[in-house]
C-alpha cells in the first residue's frame, strides 16, 4: 500500500530540459507490502505558468529511498524523517539544478 505521508506544492526555480520550472511538489511516501516498510522522499519540478496550472511533468523528478526494513508505518519514525525533510529535499533538488522556496507554499500541505 502506497501512502503519501506528506505532500506540498511550493514556488521553486529550476531549468530542466531547456524548460523553466517555477514550482515543485515535494513528498514523503511510505510503501508497505508483505511485512516490509519503505520510505522515500521526492521532488518534482514543473512549469507552473499561471496560478491554475498544476500540470505536473515527470521529467524533472528525483527520488531517494531513506528507509527500508521489516515492520509497519510509524508516526514516530515519520516525525523523525520530517525533521530533516527540507534539507534532504534540498539535496535532491540540487541534483536537478533546482531550488525550493520553502517560505512560499502554493497549496496547503496534505498528510496521509
Amino acid at each position: 500500500m502506497v501512502i503519501d505521508v506528506y505532500e506540498q506544492y511550493f514556488k521553486a526555480k529550476c531549468l530542466y530540459n531547456m524548460v523553466p520550472r517555477k514550482a515543485a511538489i515535494v513528498k514523503l511516501t511510505s510503501d508497505s507490502e508483505a511485512g516490509m516498510i519503505r520510505y522515500t522522499i521526492s521532488v518534482n519540478f514543473f512549469p507552473f505558468r499561471d496560478p491554475e496550472d498544476f500540470a505536473v511533468t515527470y521529467d524533472a523528478y528525483a527520488e531517494k529511498e531513506i528507509y527500508n526494513a521489516k515492520g509497519r508505518r510509524s508516526k514516530k519514525r515519520e516525525a523523525e524523517f520530517m525533521k530533516t525533510f527540507q534539507a534532504d529535499i534540498d539535496e535532491l533538488a540540487k541534483t536537478l539544478g533546482g531550488k525550493i522556496a520553502w517560505n512560499t507554499p502554493l497549496r496547503e500541505a496534505r498528510r496521509g
